[in-house]
């Protein structure tokens, strides 16, 4: 895992993390009070659950853009479409993705089988590399970074319905984008090796 975030830039192979959210769908009660001068919006601590929504996050640290996408559910066939849109549609153009993802169990060739068959399944697989992240060690997915910016910059906030959150995750989504934010990774092998005394 580590060796796969040390390669250098190559658009051809771009390195893609891959990692979803759940997050609750929650209206106020009562209707917030307006923004003011020096004054934040002001929402009563009384609200109404209204479900669950998900947000699947792609990241490409070094090539830098990420890609959010907000479903009902995170369903086998949810990831499935996620990664086929991820892998055929956004890096059309690569020979191969490296992709990072962690050990959930609809993270496997069968969710591609069951959503697209298995002639479509094995074309998708065809343009991955994947690799997964140790059980217990999903935090070396970097995807999770990105997921706790999306948390602390825009889920904070309540949303009532998923397209209102889809709206919002979309805007926080164009931001990040044209701001051009990577992730600057800094656990190596070498640092790994001091820290778990691993033999060279």
């Amino acid at each position: 895992m580590l060796e796969v975030y040390e390669r250098p830039f190559d658009p051809r192979s771009p390195v893609v993390c891959i990692d979803e959210k759940s997050f609750q769908l929650l209206s106020s009660k009562r209707k917030a009070l307006a923004l003011g001068p020096g004054k934040a919006k002001r929402e009563d601590y009384e609200y109404q659950r209204n479900g669950t929504a998900n947000a699947f996050v792609a990241v490409e640290p070094l090539g830098k853009p990420r890609h959010v996408r907000v479903t009902a559910r995170r369903t086998a066939r949810d990831f499935a479409a996620f990664v086929y849109f991820i892998v055929m549609v956004k890096y059309a153009a690569a020979d191969k993705v490296v992709l990072v993802t962690d050990n959930l169990n609809t993270h496997f060739a069968k969710s591609w089988v069951a959503t697209f068959g298995q002639a479509k399944a094995d074309q998708i697989m065809d343009r991955i590399e994947w690799h997964y992240t140790p059980f217990h060690g999903s935090w070396l997915n970097m995807a999770e970074i990105e997921i706790n910016v999306l948390s602390k910059q825009c889920l904070r906030q309540r949303f009532g319905e998923r397209a209102t959150a889809t709206k919002h995750i979309r805007a926080w989504q164009r931001r990040r984008n044209l701001a051009g934010k990577g992730i600057s990774w800094q656990f190596t092998r070498a640092k790994a090796r001091e820290r778990f005394k691993l033999a060279a």
